[in-house]
């Protein structure tokens, strides 16, 4: 392991040291990691980034492979426009993280801020994940065209609600999993609730199994439920706006 200080060093100064380590070594360690943003942006290689302190906004933007992962929190932004790899957080994310997401995933063991997932898309076989350990904020899956959300509300404190209100807001495709209840009121007017099927069980059990494996959870309490499926109304909600 290559271990990189990142100690007065500003985010394009970290990325130059992880695009040298990485021609070294498939792991690098980034040490006293103290707010800057980007880290990792565009990275294309196969290499395990452990990030011991707190990266700020836009971690893993246009990530093409690499395998990050955070042992404590994450700030806004996290996997913003990812294209492949894995992004793992011991602790808490900001808002917005996955916006405009196309593949790879990212697991978070505790919350999640506002807007997760907004702008989410899939493509053919590339269809990109967020795992949240316990709750999320307001408009979750806003405006969501593809992928899986899954929130999994395993530490709710009393009064806790797993999601804010206006979940799936504008959403057109893709789907949200909430382990537990969603209100009527919590929901945006472009999505329905739908029964869970056994293809639902196993699009998710990969990625449930891995969350496990990270973070230490047991897969069989998690898999019990019981789940919320939420789908949007309208593939096409603007379709009647499209010239062809």
């Amino acid at each position: 392991m290559i271990i990189v200080d990142s100690r007065n060093l500003n985010f394009r100064e970290i990325n130059e040291q992880i695009k040298l380590a990485a021609q070294k070594s498939k792991y690098i360690n980034l040490i006293n990691v103290n707010g800057q943003r980007y880290i990792g942006t565009g990275l294309s290689s196969s290499v395990n980034i452990t990030i011991e302190g707190l990266p700020g906004n836009d971690l893993a933007a246009f990530l093409n492979g690499p395998r990050i992962t955070v042992n404590g929190n994450g700030q806004d932004a996290i996997a913003n426009t990812m294209n492949a790899g894995e992004v793992i957080i011991h602790g808490m994310a900001g808002d917005t993280a996955g916006y405009a997401m196309r593949g790879g995933s990212v697991y978070i063991s505790g919350n999640a801020g506002y807007r997760v997932g907004i702008h989410m898309k899939e493509y053919k076989s590339s269809i990109p994940a967020i795992i949240i350990g316990n709750k999320a904020g307001d408009f979750l899956g806003e405006y969501m065209a593809g992928g899986i959300v899954a929130v999994l509300g395993l530490n709710l404190g009393k009064g806790d609600s797993i999601v804010g209100n206006y979940c799936g807001t504008g959403m057109h495709g893709g789907v949200i999993y909430v382990r537990g209840h969603v209100g009527n009121h919590q929901l945006g007017a472009e999505v329905v609730r739908k029964e869970m099927k056994e293809n639902d069980y196993k699009k998710l059990e990969p990625l449930l199994r891995k969350f496990c494996s990270y973070f230490k959870n047991d897969y069989k309490d998690i898999v019990k439920g019981p789940f919320t499926k939420l789908v949007s109304v309208n593939k096409r909600p603007y379709g009647s706006l499209y010239a062809y």
